[in-house]
């Protein structure tokens, strides 16, 4: 490729990028980010990236990551700031350069941006406005799929086998959009956190319960847990749907002859985020869902937590869309780390306060 058609390129990236060093220094920004950064590219060359932007998750972390692994890491739904601007809510690709020692490119992705570039923006914009239609047309169209199923059923008792078919297909199929609606109902109807003092660790245990003797029965299931942990101050009926989502998520990407989930757990002391009103906030305990499939696929990644976004024929997309809402919920992150044999989702939740700042 040419000098000349790399600086074309480089200058037509429609989303603020950042070249970075292995000594986290920025090395070169685009247009876009001269404009986010409200700094030019000139003076932005040689300047150490902490002192230029502002995350509410732990970058140094992720580089770290990104360098060991050299995989890129997609972080969903984090406000960044920088060049005195208000914070603005992003999605962040970091992926190591390739042929540059520790180098790495940082994009984000103003999450307003995310949904004019893509060619589904315009669906994924309108994610609340369908949620909510379907919210008010839920009871409507459950109760006549109830008289179609039920109908259909009480024909089927007189009918021949070539009829019969055509019964139990009105049958299933009215029981698919029913099962669609509902999801539409859980994702729009999420209540408020009832949280409540827990060991992570029983949480987990359930929903590997769960999965072991239903949709992960055919999943090799492994504990990797720190016994060590504090509790955690969740909803935990919320907090094991997230788990129970991912286990899905894990066993529906799998092989057919099945494969290997591992959820493990760690304490991270250092790992605290800035929140949009300047302050820190410390999330050190760590639960990751891993499993060894082929990975998420690349046009999806960095989008995998949207509503309507699914790598699966007829998925909805709104089981990772759930997930990443009662994480947010309940002030913690989420990041996920995927490549081919290995998908790594982490949730990181705060402790459990002190008795007297339950209330």
């Amino acid at each position: 490729m040419s000098a000349d058609l790399s600086a074309v390129l480089w200058a037509s990236i429609p989303v603020p990028v950042l070249l970075v060093d292995q000594d986290d220094m920025i090395a070169e920004a685009n247009s876009e980010a001269e404009d986010f950064l409200m700094a030019s590219a000139r003076s932005l060359r040689g300047q150490p990236l902490f002192d230029r932007i502002s995350v509410d998750s732990p970058l140094d972390e992720a580089f770290e990551r990104v360098r060991s692994n050299r995989a890129a890491l997609y972080i969903n739904n984090v406000d960044v700031s920088g060049g005195n601007r208000p914070p603005e809510n992003c999605n962040l690709q970091i992926a190591p350069l390739q042929g540059v020692d520790g180098g790495l490119l940082v994009m984000m992705t103003p999450r307003q941006m995310a949904g004019r570039l893509s060619n589904t923006g315009s669906v994924k914009s309108s994610a609340r406005s369908a949620i909510g239609m379907a919210e008010m047309l839920a009871h409507e169209i459950k109760n006549p799929l109830a008289g179609i199923t039920g109908a259909a059923q009480l024909l089927s008792m007189n009918l021949t086998n070539g009829d019969l078919q055509l019964t139990d297909l009105i049958v299933a199929e009215s029981r698919r959009i029913v099962a669609l609606v509902n999801q539409f109902e859980e994702f729009g109807n999420l209540r408020p956190p009832q949280r409540s003092e827990v060991n992570i660790h029983d949480i987990t245990d359930r929903a590997l319960r769960t999965a072991g003797v239903s949709f992960a029965a055919h999943m090799r299931l492994v504990q990797n847990y720190d016994p060590s942990l504090p509790a955690t101050f969740v909803d935990a009926d919320q907090i094991q749907q997230v788990f129970l989502n991912l286990i899905r998520n894990a066993a529906q990407a799998a092989e057919p002859d099945g494969g290997t989930i591992t959820i493990k757990t760690f304490y991270d002391h250092a790992l605290r985020v800035r929140r949009s009103d300047g302050s820190a906030a410390a999330l050190p305990l760590q639960v990751e869902v891993i499993d060894d499939g082929k990975g998420l696929p690349p046009e999806l990644a960095d989008a995998v937590f949207d509503p309507f976004v699914s790598g699966r024929e007829n998925g909805t997309g709104l089981g990772l869309a759930l997930v990443s809402k009662i994480i947010s919920e309940h002030d913690g992150l989420i990041t996920v780390e995927s490549h081919p044999g290995r998908t790594a989702f982490r949730i990181s939740l705060p402790l459990a306060p002190p008795q007297s700042q339950k209330e």
